[in-house]
């Protein structure tokens, strides 16, 4: 399968985390959500994760899976490398729907992994017939591999406070209500809490504040729909719950340091590349 095709909602996918970032790297970096269950399998390198407003340390022989609607960021640096599997959300009911982050030490769990990816790899590379129904088979085998590993007790689960579970509520919000014209105030007052309480618990669990992280939601969908050549900047202001179209454009230069349009420009010419 062509890296460059166009891919189906449906399809399965695997490659390298570079080519899943499309050479950009703040489609990994900027905290965001996806509509589809994500695998990254780490086996080289270390950096930090963010998941749902938890800020983590990873390294080589980690593995993540996040389900649809996981709100996340991850920075292996220059050095790191990682596999990324996506599936529709749900594929089996054997993956997990709460986050799941494993340190794999066992060598024989490793190679199984490790293995896994590479058959896919395979498959991918020969475009043979039954392609996605061969990677279906495949991600129901990680999906019992993942259930082992949470059966053996091997989940490197975070502590789990009170602040954690505030920062786990504002995320769900946010990927819920980003789009949407609302001031941090709105958010927690949902949360029963003060602004600039939520604000400093924000900060202590994952180095944000909570206006950093609504700002990181809406910028990664901004970009991503600036990527191609529809719909209008106008349209994706509205839809980005911006007041005006000039405030989006405030807004992405304050970011970016490019306008709307000179953004569009430059990610379409880099994706023709």
């Amino acid at each position: 399968m062509n890296q460059g095709a166009p891919h189906d909602a449906g399809d399965i996918r695997c490659q390298s985390i570079a080519q899943f970032s499309q050479g950009a790297s703040w489609r990994v970096s900027c905290l965001h959500d996806l509509p589809r269950d994500l695998m990254i399998w780490i086996t080289r390198g270390q950096g930090r994760v963010i998941i749902n407003g938890v800020r983590r340390g990873i390294g080589t022989h980690n593995a993540i899976f996040l389900p649809a609607g996981t709100l996340f960021a991850i920075d292996l640096g220059p050095q790191g490398f990682a596999q990324v599997i996506e599936s529709p959300p749900g594929l089996t009911d054997r993956l997990p729907t709460a986050p799941v982050h494993l340190r794999v030490r066992d060598s024989l769990a490793q190679a199984e992994l490790t293995s896994e990816v590479e058959a896919m790899q395979r498959e991918l590379s020969r475009e043979r017939p039954l392609l996605q129904d061969a990677l279906e088979a495949h991600v129901r085998l990680i999906a019992v591999w993942l259930a082992r590993q949470l059966a053996s007790g091997n989940s490197d689960t975070p502590s789990d406070t009170a602040e954690q579970r505030l920062v786990q509520k504002f995320s769900a919000l946010v990927v819920r209500d980003f789009r949407a014209d609302r001031a941090m105030a709105d958010y927690a007052e949902v949360l029963n809490i003060a602004p600039t309480e939520l604000s400093q618990i924000c900060r202590d669990c994952c180095g944000k504040t909570a206006a950093e992280i609504l700002t990181e939601r809406r910028l990664y969908e901004a970009r991503v729909m600036l990527s191609s050549p529809d719909p209008t900047i106008q349209d994706v202001a509205h839809e980005l719950g911006f007041q005006s179209a000039a405030y989006f454009d405030r807004f992405i230069q304050t970011h970016t340091g490019q306008t709307p349009s000179a953004l569009r420009e430059h990610s379409i010419g880099a994706a023709s590349r």
